[in-house]
């Protein structure tokens, strides 16, 4: 690590006062060049240290940047993981008010919940499928704290990977019903499609995602419990909101979920 512990508790300090006061800045490598992976995540950890210190549930996890399309977006090249805190939660079909937000967008996501623990090193597409109960449709609205929504890798990973809210629904489906390399989805705003994709867009396999994100808490010497849900990355670019808009998500023999923003 380069970057000493005050430094990192101010800076993740600093990243949360921006998402909780909906204010921008400018990425944080900008005067840190010199970080590195592990200072990222060791700033993400203060943070979320932070929201369980005022009361918070970590609820969930995530992969982001986990598309080519995605990757090719933000101009970056390698996933990025991250956590969901209790507050991102939004019951479907459920207004999302964009005065707490920066610059908002949304991307399509399959949502896996485990019925078994997932270890790394060694996790791969197999074990995921084994250990996941099931499979559902979601919407991830990710707000980046970075102006203009520019960053490098070690910046988002900081940032949670730009986490702010999700909404899941639809149907719920065990993963041995549905080919997830192949499942479409369409991504419609006011009602006009504005995003389309498979499944495959994820790393060729989403469960591929969840894979590497086990890896990943591997070798921190953590896993992926039981009953976890995770976000496994969006399929598609992921589209701007405004107040006034509503997206609903429709996905493949799963069924449809929806947000509206105000």
């Amino acid at each position: 690590m380069k970057l000493d512990r005050d430094t990192i508790a101010k800076l993740a300090a600093h990243l949360e006062h921006c998402e909780l006061e909906a204010r921008d800045t400018h990425k944080i490598t900008d005067d840190h060049p010199d970080m590195d992976w592990d200072d990222a995540y060791a700033i993400q950890d203060a943070v979320r240290q932070r929201k369980i210190a005022r009361g918070h549930r970590i609820v969930g996890l995530k992969a982001g940047l986990t598309s080519h399309a995605k990757m090719k977006q933000m101009g970056v090249t390698a996933p990025v993981f991250g956590y969901l805190a209790d507050y991102f939660t939004v019951s479907e079909g459920a207004e999302v008010k964009c005065a707490e937000l920066i610059h908002p967008k949304v991307e399509p996501e399959i949502v896996f919940v485990t019925k078994a623990a997932l270890t790394g090193p060694g996790c791969h597409i197999g074990a995921v499928l084994a250990a996941t109960d099931f499979i559902m449709p979601g919407i991830e609205v990710i707000d980046s704290r970075y102006r203009d929504f520019k960053f490098d890798l070690k910046s988002v990973i900081a940032d949670n990977t730009s986490a702010s809210r999700y909404v899941v629904g639809g149907r719920i489906q065990p993963p041995s019903e549905v080919d997830l390399r192949t499942v479409g989805v369409v991504l419609e705003k006011n009602g006009v499609p504005v995003a389309f994709g498979a499944g495959a867009a994820v790393l060729g396999h989403p469960a591929a995602a969840v894979a590497m994100l086990a890896n990943h808490l591997g070798a921190r010497g953590q896993e992926i419990p039981a009953g976890t849900l995770i976000l496994s990355g969006g399929i598609t670019e992921a589209v701007a909101v405004a107040p006034g808009d509503h997206v609903n998500l429709r996905m493949q023999g799963l069924g449809s979920v929806s947000l509206r923003f105000v």
